[in-house]
């Protein structure tokens, strides 16, 4: 009687458990080597915006950083190369994180960055009564004249900016003075310059824009993400973007 042919055993994949350990190491290796202080902002934003599209549409991949969609935006005329852009970006951000870090423990102020450049965020329930465009000074004496100071030294002194008024999308009550949330997210904007003017700030550099609730960060099906809505953003555009 024939024997029978044992089958042949299936690779043992006990190798993987070392081989993904080997990985992990690898990848905190590399973080700890991370600089952020040499970082292109703008670049790192459109590397954070690839990704997150090859999270939400793993068919079609991630956006290329190469010419497209982002560049279109601006990003494929950086007058400066990327090094010093990003250097340069960089040392305004340590200087607004660090000038106003009782602003950001406080709420009144968050600081992040994305393709147009670093954006100082003023939450306007801080700022203006419901409805109104007229700056509290009373209560943000100290965080405008701050805005006042950042914005006169030598870290953003040749930049260009803009102001932009965002609104949620409650509309204005009947007996406003403003027709609609764009008369009010404009006229914001434009108040917060008036008074940055006033302490010295080249207006020249500056741009406005009011958005109403066309922009909104998160959703206005909730108080608190209508509060966040309601904002006034300054941004220190990135060359592509004046």
């Amino acid at each position: 009687m024939a024997k029978k042919t044992k089958e042949p055993q299936k690779p043992s994949t006990a190798w993987l458990g070392t081989y993904g350990d080997m990985i992990t190491l690898m990848l905190c290796f590399f973080v700890m080597l991370y600089n952020p202080s040499e970082v292109d902002v703008t670049q790192l934003a459109t590397i954070t915006q690839s990704l997150q599209m090859q999270e939400t549409d793993t068919t079609s991949g991630g956006l290329s950083l190469s010419n497209g969609r982002l560049a279109d935006l601006g990003n494929n005329i950086n007058s400066l190369p990327s090094t010093e852009k990003g250097k340069s970006l960089s040392l305004a951000k340590k200087k607004a994180v660090s000038l106003f870090a009782p602003d950001v423990k406080t709420n009144r102020i968050t600081i992040t960055s994305d393709e147009r450049g670093l954006v100082i965020t003023l939450l306007s329930d801080n700022y203006f009564d419901e409805g109104s465009a007229e700056l509290n000074i009373d209560e943000t004496r100290e965080t405008l004249l701050r805005l006042s100071e950042f914005f006169t030294s030598p870290e953003v002194k040749d930049k260009r900016y803009r102001i932009e008024g965002h609104t949620d999308n409650t509309p204005v009550a009947d007996n406003s003075q403003f027709p609609s949330n764009w008369e009010l997210s404009s006229t914001r904007a434009a108040n917060v310059l008036h008074y940055l003017a006033d302490y010295g700030v080249e207006e020249k550099n500056f741009s406005i824009a009011g958005y109403a609730d066309t922009r909104p960060k998160f959703t206005n099906n909730t108080a608190e993400g209508r509060a966040y809505n309601r904002r006034v953003d300054i941004i220190i555009l990135d060359e592509g973007h004046f």
